[in-house]
């Protein structure tokens, strides 16, 4: 989320990219990765009520797992939120790339075997920017880690994920909030059904859908990465203009 953090910053918006413990990479004690969906969505709440005891008005944006914890707030805080932004939703492991190892992935959710087993990334690691895509390779091989997201992602993370992934599908009715949704069509990880899946089931009475065309799954750093912040501030800045002197009165969580 950097990038599009670094822009919206540069057009005048105080911006804030929390990190989410238990979300991706498990901490040194492997504690992280025992931590629910729930946790996750709870912390992500909490930078949500700092933010909005000191700024008028609060959006909030995620990508991939990121774009279901904006969700996931949403039902509960519609009323307080400004505007959503919603980066290649992810409600279905769908896309090209998933592996059939996901397929069977249900048979270890209930043993021990979701302590030991973990899904590697491969190539193109949701990039269709092969210079980027090279980046990103040669920081998951040097630290495990990367600008992208993880190397390799647990079997109770992914768990977690697809817990999230029924409650948003069976609650999003609850969403009145505006909503952006911006979803690749070649997106290797989460197929456009996803994006489509959101744009029928909110009840929200203003909502934007736009298909990128030159992207994969990781839009805020792909080909389409300008589009994405260019939709995004003309998004929230539409919401807010009429009643906020300034873009500084807004704050866009990330």
């Amino acid at each position: 989320m950097h990038f599009v953090g670094r822009k919206l910053n540069q057009a005048g918006y105080s911006i804030s990219i929390p990190y989410i413990r238990g979300c991706g990479v498990a901490d040194s004690t492997g504690r992280a990765w025992r931590t629910t969906w729930e946790d996750w969505s709870d912390q992500v709440e909490t930078h949500f009520e700092t933010l909005r005891a000191e700024y008028d008005s609060v959006s909030v944006a995620g990508v991939c797992v990121g774009a279901d914890l904006a969700l996931a707030l949403a039902i509960k805080r519609s009323a307080d939120i400004h505007s959503l932004c919603l980066y290649s939703t992810t409600l279905y492991y769908d896309g090209w790339n998933i592996t059939r190892l996901r397929l069977v992935r249900a048979l270890a959710y209930y043993t021990p075997l979701r302590y030991v087993m973990y899904f590697h990334e491969r190539p193109p690691y949701g990039l269709k920017d092969g210079r980027v895509r090279q980046w990103i390779a040669a920081q998951m091989k040097n630290s495990g880690k990367s600008a992208a997201g993880a190397s390799k992602l647990s079997m109770v993370g992914v768990y977690q994920t697809e817990r999230m992934m029924r409650h948003l599908r069976a609650h999003m009715n609850q969403i009145t909030v505006p909503t952006l949704i911006l979803h690749a069509r070649e997106d290797d990880t989460s197929s456009l059904r996803s994006a489509y899946c959101v744009e029928q089931r909110i009840a929200s009475a203003i909502k934007r859908l736009v298909i990128l065309e030159n992207s994969y799954h990781i839009i805020t750093m792909d080909n389409d990465k300008d589009l994405v912040v260019q939709e995004t501030l003309d998004f929230v800045r539409q919401r807010c203009e009429p009643t906020l002197p300034s873009p500084h009165a807004e704050k866009l969580i990330a």
